[in-house]
């Protein structure tokens, strides 16, 4: 929503400018001011330029919530059985695509107790440019198949890569959900050093945060791991997100 009454103040400018004879450059400087704003705002899900987003929980409470996307893969039985092992719950956005290739894995995130959301059919990298009927599209396959294959339904949605634009904010309303960022972001899938990752996380925690990593590597992983020891330590508990 804070994208509409952006350009009616960026229009606004522009009038203003007008009205003072502004010269060609003052109206290309406003123009990209502008478009830095509006293609910083599409990747950063946390600023809620087109959509808001739970990106934390307000809380006093020395608690966070481990998210996971993109699974599940051959190695999210792993990561089940290190949540298991410290009677941890988390929270998985699933891919669709994912879902069909590891049924039974996924039946057994359900069955641990963890939360599911939506993460897309594909997962597409072409995210920013679909139409809104196309990520309705993506969203509502997605859910057919968590119901099929997993009996169950879910409202929460995280939006690939934390883009986020108007056709997306569109097929978020359209379809329901409940849009899902976060306040630590692992970077898990393009960083190799276990270490920095580890660091990234555990340098950005505080109450309420909402931490995304990814059940897709041995490397994360490793960090999860050693993450769990790190909230034990520092008396932490977790929450799933509702």
């Amino acid at each position: 929503m804070k994208h509409y009454y952006f350009i009616v103040f960026y229009l606004f400018c522009n009038v203003f400018i007008y009205a003072l004879q502004g010269t060609f450059w003052v109206y290309l400087f406003c123009f990209l001011m502008f478009s830095a704003i509006v293609v910083w705002s599409s990747f950063d899900i946390g600023l809620g330029y087109f959509v808001n987003s739970m990106t934390h929980r307000r809380t006093k409470i020395k608690e966070v919530a481990l998210t996971f996307d993109d699974g599940p893969t051959e190695f999210t039985p792993k990561f089940l059985d290190i949540l298991k092992e410290n009677q941890i719950k988390a929270t998985f956005f699933c891919i669709g695509k994912q879902i069909e290739k590891y049924p039974e894995t996924f039946q057994r995130i359900i069955s641990e107790g963890h939360t599911i959301g939506n993460h897309t059919y594909s997962h597409s990298n072409q995210t920013g440019f679909l139409s809104t009927l196309k990520m309705v599209e993506e969203i509502e396959k997605c859910d057919e198949v968590i119901l099929k294959t997993g009996n169950f339904r879910t409202d929460l949605y995280r939006p690939p890569f934390g883009v986020t634009n108007p056709n997306i904010a569109k097929s978020i309303r359209q379809t329901g959900k409940k849009s899902i960022g976060w306040s630590v972001r692992s970077l898990d899938t393009i960083t190799e050093d276990e270490n920095k990752i580890y660091r990234k996380v555990t340098k950005g925690l505080k109450p309420g945060s909402i931490i995304l990593l990814h059940d897709t590597s041995e490397k994360t992983y490793n960090v999860l791991v050693n993450l769990l020891v790190f909230l034990k330590r520092e008396k932490y508990s977790t929450f799933t997100i509702e």
